[in-house]
């Protein structure tokens, strides 16, 4: 064979070998199919209405890998309209898949449809649960834990095994009968218990003495803060909501509504059975319930009084939660470290202030951020804005600080520009703590305070080593003050993580905008969306 003729020959292997490898270098796809139904549970000794999925309460725990495709096939035959939204999942292009009314039109009954999104650029612990009515208090949610590619280290040595704790209060009445509550103006009552993967007290754990395990927990509940503890057992913090922390030692950390925690817990007592604890905080009576760390051989029961919680103490929890910190030199799904995105020398752009409250509207209870009791339009926003449906929404409705004045009805969207860097202060000004969450991002909590928020406080802000987390807590008349950089195009959904206050309000939603059309910033409407209120004509 001639010189040339070898080499063309070379360079075609070479052409096909490339082009075989990018065909199959697609990231792998996990394929789910969800029947939503209805059926009977007893988590607190009642028989009651729990939404089941595939059968299951909770939910079945989605364990994926960073950049996997995930494809769930969601079909309803509940009585009525329904959404699954991915707590913590950031859709990197996709907010059409976000689950929840402001993007995505509802499924109706007997029908099905299909999520297609991908985990990019993500690692951590995570759940999913109901977005539509009142639906996540009586179950439908589950574990979403994202793990590191094998070609990406972790900063601790990888432990024996895994366990997945979703903690939720609980109560006895009907999804409806709460909703009907909400409704009347009223306000829904304490919870009747609390509840470990669907357990009042039963869920057992079984590890092996002298290994190290790592426990994902997630707040799923709809109200109630909790402190989580295990007997004889300290926890070393690693993870928080798809970051690493400073590997902080605890006896028992505190889990806000929408939170995520990963620590780990090497089983270093006795041969015998150790009791896992979950309290409510900031509750008058106290919720507690129990679940069990069993030691592999053992036939010894827990015994013994149970490890002391916080109950009140509100600046114990503050003080807590400025220990939480980002692990600088860890990274998370990319190889760089974590502290490589210097977020405290960026200028802001934009400065939002947003103060809850509640309040009257035509005689009933409502919750208001800004004056603005947010209301959902029948089409969905994005819809709106994709298909250039006037009369939906309008940037002007609600103001970056707060006015006075009282509060009125309105569909909320804050209209930002594609990479604007900007600080979001809560400001809360009742005597009940608030638990904010923001979808498709991760914020850096910089700074947390009492009272009211002036700028001054900018000079106690965190600006090097603030956690980076999608749910954060704002104390009983206080503030919390986070900082975002947003990358992400889309219609996002900023909400209370206290479901009852997002029913009536308390909620808005985030307009992350460019005039360019662009499938590395956004995709464009799938094939399969929705259509309902003015977009279905």
């Amino acid at each position: 064979m001639r010189p040339t003729i070898f080499l063309h020959f070379l360079v075609g292997i070479l052409v096909s070998l490339s082009a075989f490898c990018i065909i199959n270098a697609e990231d792998p796809y996990l394929y789910y199919t969800w029947t939503v139904t209805y059926g009977l549970v007893s988590p607190l000794g009642i028989p009651q209405k729990g939404i089941l999925i595939n059968g299951q309460f909770p939910g079945p725990t989605i364990e994926a890998v960073t950049n996997d495709n995930i494809i769930v096939n969601v079909i309803n035959k509940l009585d009525e309209p329904f959404l699954i939204t991915w707590n913590g999942i950031k859709q990197r292009k996709t907010t059409w898949q976000d689950g929840v009314l402001g993007t995505n039109c509802p499924i109706p009954p007997n029908t099905n449809w299909t999520y297609k999104f991908q985990a990019k650029d993500q690692i951590g612990t995570f759940n999913y649960f109901p977005s539509t009515k009142l639906h996540r208090a009586v179950g439908g949610f589950g574990g979403f834990n994202i793990a590191q590619r094998s070609v990406i280290a972790v900063p601790y040595p990888i432990p024996a095994g895994e366990f997945t704790l979703l903690v939720s209060d609980w109560y006895k009445n009907s999804h409806k009968v709460l909703q009907q509550t909400l409704d009347s103006g009223k306000t829904l009552p304490l919870p009747d218990g609390l509840l470990i993967n669907g357990h009042h007290k039963s869920a057992i754990f079984t590890g092996e003495k002298g290994k190290t395990y790592k426990f994902r927990v997630s707040n799923v509940g709809i109200a109630t803060s909790i402190n989580f503890r295990i007997q004889g057992h300290t926890m070393t913090l690693v993870e928080v909501e798809g970051a690493h922390t400073l590997q902080e030692v605890y006896e028992s950390l505190d889990v806000h509504p929408g939170q995520s925690v990963a620590v780990l817990v090497t089983l270093h007592g006795s041969l015998k059975d150790y009791f896992i604890i979950a309290s409510s905080r900031f509750t008058k009576p106290i919720l507690a319930t129990t679940g069990y760390l069993r030691y592999a051989g053992s036939n010894t029961p827990a015994s013994g009084p149970l490890p002391i919680g916080p109950t009140y103490h509100i600046h114990w929890s503050m003080k807590q939660a400025r220990t939480i910190r980002l692990n600088l030199t860890a990274n998370a799904a990319r190889p760089n470290p974590q502290g490589s995105f210097h977020y405290g020398t960026i200028p802001i752009v934009r400065r939002l202030v947003l103060a809850n409250t509640a309040a009257k509207i035509g005689g009933k209870l409502r919750y208001a951020v800004n004056k603005i009791s947010y209301v959902d339009p029948e089409t969905p926003l994005k819809l709106a804005d994709w298909l250039n449906i006037p009369g939906v929404f309008n940037l002007g409705t609600i103001k970056d600080t707060p006015t006075p004045g009282p509060a009125v009805f309105g569909a909320s969207v804050v209209g930002t520009t594609l990479h604007d860097f900007v600080e979001i202060v809560f400001q809360n000004t009742e005597p009940t703590l608030q638990s904010w969450h923001l979808d498709g991002y991760s914020f850096y909590v910089v700074g947390y305070g009492s009272g009211n928020w002036t700028p001054d406080m900018r000079r106690r802000y965190n600006l090097v080593d603030a956690v980076s987390r999608h749910t954060v807590q704002v104390y009983p008349t206080g503030w919390s003050a986070v900082l975002v950089s947003l990358d992400n195009k889309g219609m996002w959904n900023l909400r209370s993580a206290i479901w009852s206050r997002r029913y009536l309000g308390q909620q808005l939603y985030v307009r992350v905008w460019n005039n360019e059309h662009s499938l590395f910033t956004e995709t464009d409407m799938p094939l399969n969306a929705l259509l309902c209120g003015k977009a279905k004509h």
